[in-house]
């Protein structure tokens, strides 16, 4: 995702790019998460997510490669995970 794909983030999206810039500070707000494929715990996506409260991985190397658009993913910022989320459909349990 770039600058120029701002109009397709929906709140709570979890926002995947390769990096952010102060450009994209105006749509933190909206982000749910983010994940990027660059970056440090001192980078401008890590210090605006704390900033924020959004989860927050950063540096993964190949998150825009890895996932997909409209993949349905959970993030945990504290432990520096992102995986695929867990469907509630057909998962066995009873009303």
């Amino acid at each position: 995702m770039g600058e120029h794909q701002f109009n397709k983030i929906r709140p709570g999206d979890v926002v995947v790019c390769p990096v952010t810039s102060p450009t994209w500070s105006v749509v933190f707000p909206s982000m749910g998460a983010l994940v990027t494929d660059n970056g440090g715990i001192l980078s401008h996506p890590a210090i605006i997510a704390r900033e924020y409260g959004i989860p927050a991985v950063v540096g993964t190397g190949n998150a825009t490669e890895v996932l997909k658009d409209g993949q349905r993913v959970t993030v945990d910022g504290s432990a520096g995970t992102v995986e695929p989320a867990v469907s509630a459909i057909g998962t066995g349990g009873s009303d």
